[in-house]
């Protein structure tokens, strides 16, 4: 009987320290995680004033109207997100509102951040792609026109300028250091709704969707109109540019992606400093090393970049690569997948004496080769682009025409000696019906070949007379004729 009571009172101590503990223990666990969780509110304060807001304007004619703004910033949506547009809804007429040809109305919304004290401000190329006017707001109101450094339209960064001093600049982060479930935050004007904030965790790095640059994929809501906005790290610093999403709706579904920051600014100093990138590129058409493949070839596993062709008189051509090389190692780095490849060789400079590695019937080669230059995306067709030195418009630009130059691979593939591509008509030349795209190859009996030609011929030309223009659309030739408004 005595080892029975002794028993039940051994249990019943040991049910009362598992009692104790749980009433100690669980409290502190969740008080230490309840400390865990992420407070941004500091974050806000510090990095929100710096995190504008950009609206851009558009020109319209009378006879190509804008809609209102709900429904630009509907088209903009899907546009952007590569949905079917759908049909608007029919509208009584409003008497009396005819847009005249200057007036001006709203085109889209998005995000930006200030980069210096001195006005600068980073964006996505995409938020002011095609304005005439470009808008920024700061968070205490006050409004600027900005002015257009540049935009490259394959990384999707944008710089401008605004006049102001004193600005609160962002502090750029070090994106090597950013890890896989890290929090991050997102400032930016969702459907125009300013000074918005999202919060969520690092994804995934280096995502490759097919674009220029690896993305930072996150969980951050973003949604159109943070376009162009910081993404912060939890130490207050910009780690990338929000720019896209991925939607089969049209609306946020947890997948959002940021351009890298230490891209982006690769990106921007040249934007500032020359108003383009230059991109180093090679001369070959590649493919993917699929598994088959590198057992069938010996190599050790299915890594580098297939040649499947090799352009004539290109850097590779000189350099001696053939079609069925595997390429291993560009410039000292490790070519994982082919995606890689055309990454590693556009952040090259033109010029640069480089090395590649090939796997060739079973042994590896290292040959030099010397970068060139890829082909710029053309000038931005609007937004700083509507002076010239003198602060005046060009004859071209009086005439509704922004033009940019044929390279030679342009003209062969055109088949055409000479020519100007059309990049924006309006006024005179869009009632003409020019427009984006268009090869204009002879204006009132002159040859043109270049925009300083165009000037030459416009120079000579009475604005009261009509001015026949020679152009080419597509695989036809034809003619048309401009008439300034009297």
């Amino acid at each position: 009987m005595t080892l029975r009571i002794r028993l039940m009172w051994k249990q019943w101590l040991s049910s009362l320290a598992v009692a104790l503990y749980c009433m100690v223990s669980i409290p502190l666990q969740v008080h230490a995680q309840s400390r865990a969780l992420p407070d941004f509110t500091d974050l806000v304060d510090q990095v929100g004033p710096s995190v504008v807001n950009i609206r851009t304007m558009e020109k319209v004619s009378a006879r190509s109207p804008a809609g209102s703004p709900g429904e630009e910033e509907m088209l903009e949506f899907f546009r952007r997100f590569g949905l079917p547009v759908p049909n608007a809804p029919r509208q009584t007429p409003r008497p009396n509102r005819q847009p005249s040809p200057e007036e001006e109305q709203p085109r889209g919304v998005g995000s930006g951040f200030i980069l210096t004290s001195d006005g600068v401000i980073m964006t996505n190329a995409h938020v002011i792609d095609g304005a005439d006017q470009v808008i920024v707001t700061l968070t205490d109101k006050r409004e600027f026109k900005a002015k257009l450094l540049g935009a490259d339209k394959r990384s999707d960064v944008a710089v401008v300028k605004i006049d102001a001093t004193g600005l609160p600049a962002v502090k750029v982060g070090d994106v090597n250091r950013l890890r896989v479930g890290e929090w991050v935050m997102a400032i930016g004007s969702p459907f125009g709704l300013e000074n918005t904030v999202t919060a969520g965790i690092v994804s995934a790095k280096q995502r490759d969707t097919g674009d220029f640059l690896p993305f930072i994929q996150t969980d951050v809501a973003i949604n159109p109109g943070n376009s162009g906005g910081p993404l912060i790290n939890m130490r207050g610093e910009v780690v990338g540019i929000n720019s896209q999403i991925y939607s089969r709706s049209g609306g946020f579904m947890g997948i959002s992606f940021s351009i890298p920051m230490d891209e982006a600014v690769r990106v921007s100093d040249q934007l500032r400093a020359t108003g383009r990138v230059a991109r180093g590129r090679i001369g070959v058409q590649i493919d993917q090393v699929g598994k088959d493949v590198a057992e069938s070839l010996g190599l050790a596993k299915a890594a580098g970049a297939l040649v499947r062709g090799v352009e004539a008189g290109s850097p590779a051509d000189r350099a001696g690569l053939e079609p069925g090389d595997i390429i291993l190692r560009m410039d000292g780095k490790a070519i994982e997948k082919s995606s890689d490849l055309p990454r590693i060789v556009g952040g090259l400079k033109p010029g640069t004496k480089s090395t590649v590695t090939v796997f060739r019937r079973g042994t590896n080669k290292e040959l030099p080769i010397t970068i060139a230059e890829t082909e710029g995306d053309s000038p931005p067709a609007k937004v700083g682009s509507q002076e010239n030195k003198s602060g005046k418009l060009s004859l071209a630009q009086q005439y509704g025409l922004v033009v940019a130059p044929l390279s030679d691979k342009q003209k062969r593939e055109l088949g055409v000696r000479g020519g100007v591509r059309v990049e924006s008509a309006t006024d005179a030349a869009g009632r003409a019906g020019l427009a984006q795209g268009d090869i204009i190859l002879q204006v009132g009996n002159a040859e043109i070949n270049s925009a300083n030609e165009l000037e030459g011929a416009l120079a000579k030309h009475d604005k009261s007379k009509p001015l026949n223009v020679l152009y080419r659309r597509g695989e036809w030739t034809q003619y048309t004729v401009i008439r300034m408004a009297p």
